[in-house]
C-alpha cells in the first residue's frame, strides 16, 4: 500500500514485532483492545447501558422476580450479564447465582442443568417432582437465612416454548410475601415478540423489570473506541484518525460488537502497511473486506455537533474506568452558534 498523505510511515519492523500478538508492540498496547470476548474490564456505558446494568443489579439484589434484557446482537447484553455476575461472584453468601448461556435445550436437559446448577441431588435430575421439591427446600433455606437465588437465561430468544413455560412455573415457587427466585431474560429483541404471543402473556405479566440496550451514536462511539485503547495501554490520538473513527460508526452502525470487528481489522491493516495514526483509507477497505454498508453517512462527511449531539446518547463513562476514559465527547451545542462555526470544530475533544 503506498504512503498516504497526512500519516507517518514507520520504517519495517524487525520479524520479532510479528511475534509479539501481531500489532501490540507497533500501536504501544498491553493487550488487544478489541477482542470480541465480553470482558467487564472492557464495559463502556452509554445511558441505556448505564439504566439497565442498574436494572439487573437491582433485579438480582432484591427479591423481583423476572427481569427482562433486550437488544440487538452485539449491543453488549452478555458483557452487562458477566459484569453484574462478576460483582455477585465476590458476594456468594448474598446471591446465589445459575447462567445457562445455550438455551436450546430439551425439557430433560433443562432439568438436568437446573440439578447440576443449584447442587441438588443426581436423583432430582432423573424426576420432576422429586426437582420441584429439593429446588423449593433449597430455596426456603437460602431465604430463612437472608440470601438470595437467581437464575440467568442468556440468548432467552431460543428458549423453546415448553421452556419457557417452565421458567415461568418455577416462579410460582414463593413465599406469600415474596419472591424466592430471580430469573433474568436476556435476548434479542424477538423474545420480545414472543412474549406478546398469547400462550406467553402469563410470562410477560410477570416481568418486573424491563431494559432494552440500543447502537451507539457517534459521540459514544468515538468514546467507546476511545477508552478500549486506553484501557489496553495505547493512545488513542497515536492509533486512529478522527477521520478513521468517523468512519467506523458509519460502517458499524453503532453495533459495539461490529465495532471491535473493524477496530481489530482496522488495527491490523495499520500494521501490514505500517502506518499509524490509522486513516480512514483502511477503515473503506475493512468495509470491503467485510462486505459492510456505510450508508449511515455520505463518504467523508463530518457531523456537526448538532448532530453529534442527535446522534445518540450522552457519553456515561463508567465510574471504575473513568482515568481509562479519559474526556468525555464535546458538550452539547447552544442554538447560537452559527453553522459555520460549528462546522469548523472537531467532532471529538479527545482527539483535538
Amino acid at each position: 500500500m503506498p504512503p498516504v498523505a497526512g500519516v507517518t510511515v514507520v520504517a519495517q519492523t524487525r520479524s520479532e514485532d510479528y511475534h509479539q500478538g501481531m500489532y501490540e508492540r507497533f500501536f504501544g498496547l498491553r493487550e488487544r483492545p478489541f477482542d470480541l470476548s465480553p470482558n467487564p474490564r472492557f464495559l463502556y456505558l452509554a445511558r441505556r447501558h448505564r439504566e439497565a446494568l442498574s436494572n439487573l443489579r437491582y433485579g438480582l439484589t432484591t427479591s423481583r422476580g423476572f427481569t427482562l434484557l433486550l437488544g440487538e446482537a452485539g449491543t453488549g447484553k452478555t458483557t452487562l450479564l458477566r459484569t453484574v455476575l462478576a460483582e455477585l461472584e465476590s458476594k456468594p453468601d448474598q446471591v446465589e447465582w445459575v447462567l445457562l448461556s445455550n438455551p436450546t435445550l430439551t425439557r430433560s436437559e433443562f432439568l438436568e442443568f437446573l440439578a447440576n446448577g443449584f447442587k441438588l441431588s443426581p436423583e432430582s435430575a432423573q424426576s420432576k417432582v422429586r426437582l420441584l421439591e429439593e429446588l423449593r427446600q433449597h430455596l426456603v433455606a437460602r431465604h430463612a437465612a437472608g440470601q438470595l437465588t437467581a437464575l440467568v437465561l442468556d440468548e432467552a430468544q431460543s428458549l423453546p416454548y415448553e421452556l419457557l413455560e417452565e421458567v415461568r412455573l418455577l416462579s410460582n415457587i414463593e413465599e406469600s410475601n415474596t419472591k424466592l427466585l430471580n430469573v433474568v431474560l436476556a435476548g434479542q429483541p424477538e423474545l420480545a415478540d414472543r412474549l406478546n404471543e398469547s400462550q406467553l402473556r402469563q410470562l410477560k405479566q410477570r416481568i418486573s423489570l424491563r431494559c432494552e440496550l440500543g447502537a451507539l451514536g457517534l459521540p459514544d462511539t468515538a468514546a467507546y473506541v476511545a477508552g478500549r485503547i486506553r484501557i489496553a495501554g495505547g493512545n488513542p490520538i497515536e492509533i486512529l484518525s478522527r477521520e478513521a473513527v468517523t468512519s467506523i460508526h458509519e460502517i458499524s452502525q453503532g453495533v459495539p460488537r461490529t465495532i471491535n470487528v473493524v477496530c481489530d481489522n482496522v488495527l491490523i491493516g495499520g500494521f501490514a502497511a505500517q502506518v499509524r495514526p490509522v486513516p480512514r483509507s483502511i477503515v473503506l477497505e475493512v468495509m470491503r473486506d467485510f462486505d459492510l454498508d456505510g450508508s449511515a453517512s455520505s463518504p467523508g462527511e463530518q457531523l456537526t455537533p448538532q448532530e453529534l449531539h442527535e446522534s445518540g446518547p450522552r457519553v456515561e463513562p463508567t465510574t471504575r474506568d473513568a482515568s481509562a476514559l479519559g474526556e468525555s465527547p464535546e458538550p452539547e451545542t447552544t442554538g447560537r452558534e452559527t453553522s459555520g462555526s460549528a462546522r469548523r470544530r472537531r467532532p471529538f475533544s479527545f482527539f483535538s
